[in-house]
């Protein structure tokens, strides 16, 4: 029976002595601290957002899909850049007397195609 405990004291000392080690060479594996509440890890730029800024977001998974509150705040953000590109855009064509949207533009299409714009129905 003694032998048992004895064996036992030396498994939960060797068990203890290496936890030591361990967190001492490896620390407590979370090199950051928890974010605060309400806040998130997801970054776009303040201004002038790229398609590889979007390509480059990354949400937080949740349990049902992703964080609602990045995907929200995220899609605020293009919101804003895209009413700001667009006001930019209707000043530059009232200082130099264009339509807003000129008949030459070519939009994506969603399924991947290009939609021609008016006027280019027959290129060949």
């Amino acid at each position: 029976m003694t032998l048992v405990l004895l064996y036992l004291v030396v498994l939960i000392l060797v068990a203890v002595v290496l936890f030591g080690l361990g967190s001492v060479l490896f620390g407590r594996g979370e090199p950051l601290p928890p974010l605060p509440r309400a806040t998130t890890a997801t970054v776009l730029p303040a201004s002038g957002v790229t398609g590889a800024d979007v390509d480059a977001v990354k949400f937080t998974q949740t349990l049902r899909g992703y964080k609602t509150s990045e995907v929200d705040w995220v899609l605020d953000r293009l919101g804003q850049e895209l009413d700001l590109l667009r006001g930019q855009l209707a000043v530059l064509c009232a200082a130099h007397g264009l339509d807003d949207e000129p008949d030459d533009v070519v939009e994506p299409d969603h399924g991947g195609a290009h939609a021609l714009a008016q006027g280019d129905e027959d290129l060949s």
